[in-house]
């Protein structure tokens, strides 16, 4: 399977609680990880969500089974330590491998894969479909029990989004498809996404459909567009 050149673009905010933490790893050969962790706020999250990717920043990483490993063994000390109401913290992890990513994730965080023509949420949680909270976070179990695990292809133009709630609770899974998918570059994507969640911020309301309410939290994401 062909491996595709990609570039990326990130933005965060986190005036709110200081909770999320992001990582763009550059694994050689157009192979990477990409990752975003929300901690809980209340219960340790900026020390687990910052824990997280000191872990995967430093392990050696050649396959999903790597990553899984990794954040089983961090749970692992969490939930030692916390007793599952401390250090708890989202993971949404993208590893793309030779042509073919692996989305492995724990929380509400979404992945997104977007075409031309069609779009997948790979992770997260969709008008109470794929809803998972607290009880499925890094810490939260003795033993990993709710790790989500999804493959998908990539195809040339190809646009990958991994964002916390801070920026899925306030914009529709439409509004952020159609914004990624008329931008030019990532850093256009992260342009769009971030004043669209200023302008919900200004505005203090929201459709209907996200229960019409500005929901003010950390706000990260990443935006990275595969050539040809």
């Amino acid at each position: 399977m062909p491996t595709f050149h990609s570039s990326v673009a990130t933005f965060q905010d986190n005036s709110t609680h200081g909770e999320d933490s992001y990582l763009i790893r550059d694994l050689g050969n157009d192979n990477f990880l990409d990752a975003v962790m929300d901690g809980v706020t209340g219960h340790g999250g900026e020390e687990a969500s910052q824990s997280v990717l000191d872990a995967l920043s430093a392990a050696t990483l050649a396959s999903p089974e790597d990553v899984v490993a990794v954040l089983e063994e961090i749970n692992q000390e969490f939930f030692q330590v916390g007793g599952g109401r401390f250090l708890l913290t989202t993971v949404s992890v993208a590893l793309y491998l030779d042509g073919h990513l692996h989305v492995i994730s724990a929380g509400d965080s979404p992945v997104y894969v977007i075409n031309a023509n069609s779009h997948q949420q790979l992770s997260g949680r969709v008008g109470g479909f794929l809803h998972v909270g607290v009880a499925q976070a890094i810490g939260a179990t003795d033993g990993l029990k709710n790790l989500r695990r999804v493959e998908a292809d990539i195809e040339p133009g190809t646009r990958l989004v991994l964002a916390t709630d801070g920026v899925s609770d306030n914009l529709t899974v439409a509004e952020l498809v159609e914004s990624v998918r008329n931008s030019s570059t990532p850093d256009d994507a992260s342009q769009r996404i971030n004043d669209a969640v200023a302008a919900r911020i200004e505005e203090g309301v929201l459709p209907e459909a996200l229960g019409g309410r500005f929901r003010h939290d950390d706000r990260t994401a990443i935006f990275r567009f595969f050539g040809s």
